[in-house]
């Protein structure tokens, strides 16, 4: 029994072990397989990264080369270029040397030809000095005989030369300093004649046609006996609203209004129109009726002195101004309409300044402004004066007051403009037709002015001419000769301003003419 049981122990270990070798020997042949399948991808890996390397050797190899060719091409250009400065610079060096051979042989030739130079000028400077030393002693012997001759010592001599020379210098000056001067005034004659020329003529303005009384028509003769009204009680109301004077008389289907101020008239004008149009006229409709129309032609006034602005193209201005400037409409001077006068003369003085490189602005508006005090009612004084003060004011330019205050020459003139707006309505105020004159005082005026240059001793004729503008005085030459010729001229023009009231400025032309005659037979 036990040795069965050995027995199967046995069976069952060797059958144990055949089992073990046989797996044994199976895991063997697979692991063999593996080993063999493993072998040959590895080769087939190896292979493959060999043709994979080689392939990218290859492409790295053709890029190095590629980068190898660029570089070369780069660097053979850079190498090129650097050889080409190079040949310039080596060039243009040989160029220089050349030239500074060349200047180096001109130097030698000139350093050569100075020195010759330099040779001769010594050999002539010795000559000179030789010479000098001969008229000098030649001068000294000369000396000796003048002062023998003359008995006069030579510092005597010396001082008479002197004052020979001085004086002959101070006379050559001063003719040249009165040549420069005459030169001087005829150009700025010139210049000013030609300025004012240009203004005038780039001016047209109207004649005086002032006149103090105004007519209204009527639609017949009924109409007079309502505006006179029961026992004259509307023409009195209307005179008393209107401050003017109301003339009915004889002529037919008109009536005359009368009075020196231009404003008032118009007032009254309108007024007495605006009540033959409403057909109520009693004291109560024509106080109203007034003062509506001056209202009116208040509001019209002002809108004149913004047109005026306007057309001047001057900038803007205070409301009070531009009313005074409005109000000139109804203002005259001389006969001269006051607005009509300042316009001119803003126009004139712009023109003026433009010519002479000054502010156009400034000028025009210092010139429409200058007789801006004959508007004001309730003031005492020059009008240049209260002109100034309003225009300070309502703070104008300072050198627009001081050209109002200063174009009658009331205060001291600081601008160039004070002397344009004087010029300027000087200019406007002589020409021609500008101002009314009666006949009787135009000739008294030029009585007047002949009888003054007759008063001089001396004087043959006179003559008034150009409207008593410039007075001619003929001289008699044996009388007076040129030098009291020029003095007589002055003294006569300062007469005519001491003793004379006139617009403008008159030339005096005093003329001396000496003719001697003689006949062959």
């Amino acid at each position: 029994m036990e040795m069965t049981i050995i027995f199967g122990i046995i069976g069952f270990v060797v059958a144990a072990l055949i089992g073990y070798f046989a797996t044994v020997s199976v895991a063997k042949k697979q692991a063999s397989q593996i080993i063999a399948d493993a072998e040959n991808r590895a080769k087939q890996i190896i292979t493959d990264a060999e043709k994979q390397s080689e392939h990218i050797k290859k492409e790295k190899l053709l890029e190095v080369k590629e980068e190898w060719h660029k570089r070369k091409t780069e660097f053979d250009q850079e190498k090129n270029a650097k050889l080409q400065k190079v040949n310039q610079a080596e060039q243009q060096l040989k160029k220089r040397e050349e030239n500074l051979e060349n200047r180096l042989d001109m130097i030698l030739k000139r350093e050569k030809q100075l020195n010759e130079e330099e040779g001769k000028i010594k050999l002539a400077f010795n000559e000179i000095q030789q010479k000098q030393e001969k008229l000098k002693e030649m001068h000294q012997e000369q000396m000796k005989k003048l002062q023998e001759l003359a008995g006069l010592t030579r510092e005597e001599a010396k001082k008479i030369l002197f004052d020979s020379l001085i004086n002959e210098a101070k006379e050559q000056a001063a003719n040249k300093i009165r040549q420069i001067r005459e030169e001087a005034k005829q150009k700025a004659e010139r210049e000013a004649q030609s300025i004012i020329i240009q203004a005038i003529q780039r001016t047209a303005t109207d004649h005086s046609i002032e006149s103090t009384v105004s007519v209204v028509n009527l639609d017949s003769d009924e109409m007079k006996g309502r505006i006179i009204g029961r026992e004259g009680r509307n023409i009195r109301a209307f005179e008393s609203a209107t401050g003017i004077d109301l003339i009915i008389d004889d002529t037919p289907e008109a009536v005359v209004i009368s009075g020196f101020d231009p404003f008032r008239r118009e007032v009254a004008k309108k007024a007495l129109e605006k009540l033959m149009l409403d057909g109520r006229i009693h004291p109560a409709r024509i106080e109203e009726i007034v003062e509506k129309t001056r209202k009116e032609l208040e509001e019209e006034i002002l809108q004149v002195g913004e047109n005026v602005l306007l057309d001047l193209g001057i900038k803007t201005m205070h409301k009070e101004l531009v009313r005074l400037i409005g109000k000139m409409k109804y203002r005259s001077s001389y006969g001269q309409n006051l607005l009509t006068h300042s316009i001119e003369v803003a126009k004139i003085a712009g023109i003026m300044a433009g010519e002479l490189g000054l502010d156009m602005q400034l000028a025009k508006r210092s010139a429409l402004m200058h007789d801006i005090g004959k508007c004001v009612d309730d003031a005492e004084g020059p009008h240049a004066l209260i002109g100034y003060e309003i225009a300070k004011k309502f703070k104008e330019h300072p050198a627009v007051c001081n050209a109002i205050g200063s174009h009658h020459e009331d205060i001291e003139m600081e601008t160039p403009f004070a002397v344009l707006v004087q010029a300027a309505d000087s200019i406007s105020g002589a020409r021609p037709g500008a101002r009314r004159e009666s006949l009787e005082t135009y000739i008294k005026r030029l009585e007047k002015l002949e009888e003054i240059a007759k008063s001089f001793d001396g004087v043959g004729k006179t003559y008034a001419i150009q409207a008593g503008r410039e007075i001619r005085v003929i001289v008699e030459p044996e009388k007076v000769d040129d030098i009291t010729a020029d003095q007589m001229a002055s003294e006569i023009a300062s007469r005519i301003e001491g003793e004379m009231e006139y617009p403008g400025q008159i030339k005096v032309t005093l003329i001396r003419e000496k003719r001697s005659v003689a006949i062959a037979k």
